[in-house]
C-alpha cells in the first residue's frame, strides 16, 4: 500500500465520521470564506464541483456564485475519465452520474471549456504548508492541471476542505501541483507568496 493509499483511507474515515449537522455548519462556513476571496469576487467564469457524501459542501458556494451573476462551471466525468464541462443553471438541472456523482444536464462544452475560468476550485482530501494537494486519486484533476499549464493558463487555484485537512505534509509525485490557497471553515490559507488581499477574511497564519 503506498503512502498516498493509506493517507486517502485515514481522511476518508474521518470525514465519515462527521455528523449531518457539523457538514452543514462547515457548508455555510466555507461558502462564507470563499465567496469573500477576491479572486472570486472579480471573476467572471469559475470552474467548481458538486461536493457529495461527506467532502466539504459546495452547494451554498454554487448558488451563491450563479446568484452574484457568475458563471459556473461544473464537471462531466467522460468514460476516459477525462472532465468535459457544463454550465449550472441550478439544483434543479443536477443528475445523478457514475461513481455517485452529480453532473449538470446541460450542454456540454468541452474538455477545453476550463481554460475561460479565472479561478478554479479542486476536491481534496488534504492540503499541506507547501500548497501540495493529495486528491482522491482518479486523476481527472491531474489531466485538468496539466491542460491549465500546456495552455499557459493561470487561474487560480484553490481547494475547499475542513480544518483538520490542513496538514504538514501530504505524499507527493512529479506531477503533482501546488494551489494558491485553500479555504476551511477557520478561514483563508495561501501558499507561494500570495499574500492575503485588502478586505479579505482573516484566517488562517500563512507559511
Amino acid at each position: 500500500m503506498t503512502d498516498k493509499t493509506m493517507a486517502r483511507r485515514e481522511l476518508i474515515t474521518a470525514r465519515s465520521l462527521l455528523s449531518g449537522e457539523e457538514a452543514r455548519e462547515a457548508e455555510a462556513a466555507l461558502a462564507g470564506r470563499a465567496l469573500g476571496l477576491p479572486e472570486l469576487v472579480n471573476a467572471r467564469t469559475v470552474a467548481a464541483y458538486v461536493s457529495v457524501g461527506r467532502e466539504p459542501g459546495t452547494r451554498a458556494l454554487l448558488d451563491a456564485l450563479r446568484a452574484r451573476g457568475v458563471r459556473v462551471l461544473l464537471p462531466v466525468l467522460r468514460a476516459d475519465d477525462d472532465l468535459d464541462w457544463a454550465v449550472y443553471e441550478g439544483p434543479g438541472h443536477l443528475v445523478p452520474a457514475k461513481r455517485g456523482l452529480l453532473e449538470p444536464d446541460g450542454k456540454r462544452l468541452g474538455v477545453d471549456a476550463v481554460l475561460d475560468a479565472e479561478a478554479v476550485l479542486l476536491p481534496g482530501l488534504a492540503v499541506d504548508g507547501r500548497g501540495m494537494r493529495l486528491g482522491r486519486g482518479g486523476g481527472s484533476y491531474d489531466r485538468v492541471l496539466g491542460r491549465l499549464e500546456a495552455a499557459g493558463a493561470t487561474p487560480a487555484l484553490a481547494v475547499l476542505l475542513y480544518d483538520h485537512e490542513v496538514v504538514e505534509r501530504v505524499p507527493e509525485e512529479p506531477h503533482d501541483r501546488p494551489v494558491r490557497a485553500v479555504v476551511t471553515p477557520a478561514g483563508v490559507r495561501r501558499f507561494g507568496g500570495y499574500p492575503e488581499a485588502p478586505g479579505e477574511p482573516e484566517g488562517l497564519e500563512r507559511p
